[in-house]
């Protein structure tokens, strides 16, 4: 059994066929998913789908694109409240992304939220779900600072040195179907270098289906060749890959 550890099955994508999608995942050896927030409005159809299915957990939080686009008491206010909810079980995705920045001051505007969110994690003990693009560096200086050491790096296509720092205060990393692609890069070795304990697995649906799936929407249901990918480059078995990345979900959410 498996746990996808992040999706977005609250997107527009799944409104014609969420509920064949969520079965479908559920049939083919997905335990748990945890649906993940990325804004104000998601972050509350990620709690209300949470309700609606026992193992459908959620995620809240404001992504780095949208970190001006409400005043950051406003932004706290509602996260904090959705955050307190029992099936919300982490901050997040929350984080840095400089990649497609519009302008200099942004990278303030995106570090002023990101650590206020960070103190609501802190405050209610709950871990962190980080998106960081080409912010590794103020990213790992803000954990160190604040403290940070419960959480994972989400859709971990860092360098081998980005990967030891995360592993060095706590953090798991989590790969998707990136690491099918034929260009994967670097991080087919940063998997066969990272222990299998700090490993999860997530489909970040409807982006980046594995192979062969690519250029497709994708979904839950193909964890599994993540999964898969990681046992390959291991060499180690599917079945051993499936219970430590679980296990590890598991233990970092309390689920």
């Amino acid at each position: 059994m498996l746990i996808d550890t992040h999706a977005h099955l609250d997107f527009e994508e799944f409104d014609k066929d969420r509920e064949q999608v969520i079965r479908r995942a559920f049939s083919n050896g997905v335990e748990k998913i945890i649906n993940v927030g990325c804004n104000c409005e998601r972050s509350q159809a990620s709690v209300d789908l949470a309700h609606k299915y026992d193992n459908i957990y959620a995620s809240v939080g404001v992504h780095p694109h949208d970190s001006a686009k409400k005043g950051i008491k406003e932004v706290c206010q509602m996260i904090y409240q959705w955050a307190k909810d029992p099936k919300a079980v982490a901050l997040g995705e929350i984080g840095l992304d400089y990649f497609h920045l519009q302008k200099e001051s942004d990278k303030s505007i995106q570090k002023k939220v990101f650590r206020a969110q960070l103190d609501i994690a802190k405050e209610l003990d709950k871990p962190v779900i980080l998106h960081c693009r080409d912010a590794y560096e103020d990213m790992l200086d803000i954990l160190k600072k604040d403290r940070i050491n419960r959480g994972v790096s989400h859709c971990f296509l860092g360098t081998k040195e980005a990967a030891r720092r995360y592993l060095e205060l706590g953090f798991y990393l989590s790969f998707t179907g990136v690491i099918t692609f034929k260009n994967a890069g670097e991080v087919i070795n940063v998997i066969r270098e990272v222990p299998i304990e700090r490993i999860m697995v997530e489909t970040d649906a409807p982006y980046l289906a594995p192979e062969p799936y690519r250029g497709k929407r994708n979904e839950p249901a193909y964890v599994r060749q993540v999964a898969e990918k990681i046992a390959s480059l291991k060499e180690m078995g599917l079945n051993e890959i499936e219970m430590a990345t679980t296990e590890n979900a598991e233990e970092l959410y309390h689920i």
